[in-house]
């Protein structure tokens, strides 16, 4: 699992933020596990560039998995990270995810509306068809995108932002995301990410309220996710 932060990976910055491409394995902020996280590499990083005595403020506006890539939000003030996190609950930013998934005939487009359950013990999410006690609404649309020789690609859209929910809401129509043993995919990937993608972030500005658009470049060590961008 990878470890470490290039600062190739800072994809936007300005004096509020930093918009950096998470490489499948990383971290976003520390857990249980006591691996080193990106918060903590970036901190480390800034410090060192900016020259700063003291310590450096960053913030983490909104969580990935951890096998997935792509686009998180780091806020560099206190100000820009509680409006940011506000926007985020608003559902203000909208976020965009590539997912290679498996070769089955699915309709092309499809708006999927699903109920989604937390088990703690396994930490993996229960789908339900119907509202069920304990479980949230879970809605995304996709639409396939690109169909390579052993995969589709989508692009996934959500409108909630639940616990795995692209993950399972995608296996439970049968086509899990390629290299996620979790949710049914038959092997892994070779470094044990899953080939989903946080591809593009759309949000106004927290502060000088301009429109951003950040899209990612897809992993680069990886064939598939290149023939994607083909």
């Amino acid at each position: 699992m990878n470890r470490s932060f290039s600062e190739s990976q800072i994809v936007y910055e300005d004096n509020h933020m930093m918009v950096i491409n998470k490489k499948a394995g990383q971290l976003v902020q520390g857990d249980k596990t006591g691996d080193l996280s990106l918060l903590e590499l970036i901190k480390d990083f800034i410090k060192k560039r900016d020259d700063k005595p003291g310590n450096v403020f960053l913030g983490l506006v909104h969580r990935i998995d951890r096998p997935t890539s792509g686009l998180v939000i780091y806020a560099k003030t206190s100000k820009a990270l509680s409006r940011l996190t506000q926007m985020v609950k608003n559902r203000e930013v909208k976020k965009t995810y590539w997912a290679i998934v498996a070769k089955e005939i699915i309709p092309g487009s499809q708006r999927l509306v699903h109920y989604l359950k937390k088990n703690e013990k396994n930490n993996k999410a229960i789908v339900y068809p119907k509202a069920t006690e304990g479980a949230k609404e879970s809605i995304l649309t996709y639409n396939l995108i690109k169909t390579l020789d052993n995969y589709l690609l989508l692009e996934v859209d959500l409108e909630t932002g639940r616990h795995h929910q692209i993950r399972a809401q995608l296996s439970k129509i049968g086509v899990p995301i390629k290299g996620d043993l979790k949710y049914g995919s038959p092997r892994s990937n070779q470094d044990g990410g899953i080939s989903l993608h946080a591809r593009k972030l759309e949000f106004i500005h927290p502060v000088t309220k301009e429109n951003i658009e950040i899209t990612a470049p897809v992993p680069q060590n990886d064939a598939v996710w290149r023939a994607c961008e083909e």
